[in-house]
Parts: structure tokens; C-alpha cells; sequence
């Protein structure tokens, strides 16, 4: 590597989806196409390094859940002639997206199942066309917090059945499924019963741990779960040991089942926006309002307690959704981001 930068490892990958989450519709910006943000990922170069590969969505317009042989090879050629790879692949499991609620042991559970199918289909599909070398499948409960706390226990007991059921799907498939953490899930909620929900599933080989370090922050806040908050009410955010001794809390927690790792930055405000109820708002790497130390409070998930690093990921991603297209087509936005996922590497790689 050049200029000093000596590690390869982990991987560094960019989000395609934040093309299309939050676009759409009227008073928003519209979806920008997955050749635009591939060409956008393949452009940005520090220091002689660049992207490696892109995690996708599997919903159109980028990747269509129901694509077949042709249009997969297609979108592996479109990928491969970029020099990059694919990673990690998002199941489109919510209703709004043709799935279903996980709590729900009906129809809901149904068509959650029916979707990780198709996307499990997919992921190992790209697999056999050889541009998708590592990666995940991700999921969350596709329900929301209020709705899970109508009957908690009844709730938890059937997401967990459901993701039991995904992983038995994704093991046929040869595939792993990662529950991304973030507040507006059900079941997924806070810190604790995100560690509750992986537990009741217990395949750790199939079902682990999404962590994104803007949702993650969160967790610490107890936005959705007061009685779950680690950082005091009074909480300063100058007090970086205080900010420090509860991330550690929550990565001790759950860097055991972490098998997909999100680089974000987060300035700690909470909002609520379609079925995202109550989550946290990604921030540009350099924002003067974010709270993350990014290199430093990455390593509280890619070492363990003891400062070793765990080497638990091929790839990284960054996750920057909600930007307005205006940031997304400035050749900059992205050279800040692959500087600061290289800064993460030179410091936790290998």
C-alpha cells in the first residue's frame, strides 16, 4: 500500500442503498441510479487506494428482489467492470417492501421468510458469478417498537422463531444473516433486548450482529428504552471517558455476535421518518456536530476487550443514509469517506 497505509484488510466498501433510502416520493429527492453510485464509489481515491467493492440493496430500482440469471449477470459484469466487488446484501423484509413483520407468526412471518429466500437466492448467486467473495445477508424485525411492546414477551419470542426459521434458509443457502441494531425495530430496540433476541435464536454460526456505529450510539442514549439507557440524562458530551467506559458496555455486549461492522458517524439527535420511528440521522464524516471519534470508537467494535484485534470481518462498510443528492454527487463527499475508512484501517487492519 502506499504512503504508509500497509494494511489490506479489512476491506473497504461503500453503501449503494443510500441512493434510494429516503428518496422517492413527493418533497424528496429522487432515487439516484446504482450505476451512479457505482461510478461514484469507483471514482474516489486517497492516496493512491480506493473502494474495494459496494454492499447493495436488494430492492429496485438498484437490484430487483425477483431479478433473474440474465439481469444478476448483468448487474455482476456492471460491478466487476468497475473493479470493485460485492459485500454484504440488504433482504428487503419490511411490508412497504413486499415483506413482512417478524412478530407476526401469520402472514408476516410469511412473507419475511419469502424474502430472505429470494435474497439468500441472490447472494449465493453472486457468489457463483464470482464478485461476491465475502458479506452477509441483513435483516431486521420489520416491526416497530410500539407494535412490539403491545405484548412483549409474545413479540420476542416470535421474532426469534422467525429468525430461526431465516437461519435454517440462509443455511441452505450457505449464507449468514446479521439483525442490524437501530432503535426503531422491535425486538431490536435497545442494547438489551437485541442481546435477548440473539440469544433466544443461539445460532451464533448463522444469526449475528449488525453494528453501525451511528445506530449504536443510540443504544447508549436509550432513545427507545429508557429503562435500557447507559449514559447518564445529564451526560456532557466533552466527557469523552464517560462517552468511552458506556460504548464499552455495549460492544462488550455485543461485539461477541457482531459478524458486519458499519463505519458512521452520528450527532446523537433522534428522528422519525416513514417506518423508521425514532432513529438515528447519519452525519458526514467530518460534521462539527458528530460525537464519534470514528477511528478511535471503531476499534471498540473490530478489537476485543483486551485490545486485541478480532479480524472477524473481511469487509467494512460506510453507511451515510438520508444525505441529499446534492452532497451524494460531489466527488469530495466520497474522498472524505474513503480517507476516513482508510484511517480506520491504518488503525484496527491487518
Amino acid at each position: 500500500m502506499s504512503n504508509g497505509h500497509t494494511n489490506t484488510f479489512p476491506k473497504l466498501h461503500n453503501a449503494a442503498w443510500p441512493g434510494v433510502v429516503g428518496k422517492g416520493g413527493e418533497g424528496n429527492d429522487p432515487p439516484i441510479e446504482l450505476d451512479t453510485m457505482l461510478d461514484l464509489t469507483a471514482a474516489a481515491e486517497v492516496d493512491g487506494i480506493k473502494f474495494d467493492g459496494v454492499d447493495l440493496f436488494l430492492f429496485a430500482p438498484h437490484v430487483d428482489i425477483d431479478a433473474g440469471e440474465d439481469e444478476l449477470k448483468a448487474l455482476a459484469d456492471k460491478v466487476r467492470s468497475r473493479n470493485l466487488v460485492i459485500g454484504s446484501v440488504v433482504a428487503p423484509v419490511w411490508p412497504p417492501t413486499g415483506g413482512g413483520p417478524a412478530l407476526d407468526p401469520g402472514e408476516g412471518r410469511e412473507k419475511f421468510l419469502t424474502q430472505v429466500r429470494k435474497a439468500c437466492g441472490i447472494a449465493k448467486k453472486l457468489k457463483e458469478l464470482g464478485v461476491r467473495p465475502y458479506g452477509v445477508v441483513r435483516i431486521d424485525s420489520a416491526c416497530s417498537p410500539a407494535e412490539w411492546a403491545a405484548d412483549p414477551e409474545t413479540s420476542q419470542a416470535n421474532i426469534a422463531e422467525t429468525f430461526k426459521q431465516a437461519a435454517a434458509i440462509a443455511r441452505d443457502h450457505g449464507e449468514r444473516l446479521a439483525a442490524e441494531g437501530e432503535i426503531c425495530w422491535g425486538g431490536m430496540h435497545s442494547w438489551k433486548t437485541m442481546v435477548d433476541l440473539l440469544e433466544r435464536v443461539g445460532e451464533p454460526e448463522t444469526v449475528g450482529f449488525q453494528a453501525d456505529m451511528a445506530h449504536t450510539l443510540l443504544y447508549t442514549l436509550g432513545e427507545n428504552a429508557p429503562e435500557d439507557r447507559i449514559l447518564p440524562r445529564d451526560f456532557a458530551w466533552d466527557d469523552r471517558n464517560a462517552l468511552d467506559a458506556a460504548l464499552k458496555t455495549l460492544t462488550d455486549a455485543l461485539r461477541p455476535w457482531t459478524i458486519d461492522f458499519h463505519v458512521a458517524q452520528n450527532d446523537a439527535t433522534v428522528f422519525g421518518s416513514g417506518s423508521h420511528d425514532h432513529t438515528g440521522r447519519h452525519c458526514l464524516p467530518n460534521d462539527p456536530n458528530g460525537k464519534l471519534d470514528i477511528p478511535h470508537h471503531a476499534g471498540f467494535w473490530l478489537r476485543d476487550a483486551d485490545g486485541n484485534l478480532t479480524k472477524k470481518f473481511d469487509h467494512i462498510c460506510w453507511d451515510g443514509c438520508m444525505f441529499p443528492n446534492s452532497v451524494m454527487m460531489q466527488p469530495q463527499t466520497w474522498n472524505d469517506i474513503l480517507a476516513k475508512m482508510i484511517a480506520v484501517r491504518d488503525q484496527h487492519g491487518y
